[in-house]
């Protein structure tokens, strides 16, 4: 299983275990709110290099 499968799953299952804790409400944003302010984070260069990398995987 490649390292991105790995990660996605993660991520689902700590979506899934949130969820069952709390509502579904609170999940959602804890699910899209890290990721988002990990990005926000990051310094523009960093950015550009990411959505550098995302393109070249997609094969643009």
């Amino acid at each position: 299983m490649s390292r991105r499968g790995k990660i996605a799953i993660g991520g689902v299952a700590v979506g899934l275990v949130l969820w069952v804790l709390t509502n579904f409400w609170i999940a959602a944003l804890a699910s899209l709110g890290v990721p988002a302010a990990a990005y926000l984070m990051l310094d523009p260069a960093q950015r550009r290099r990411l959505r550098r990398v995302g393109r070249k995987e997609l094969g643009r």
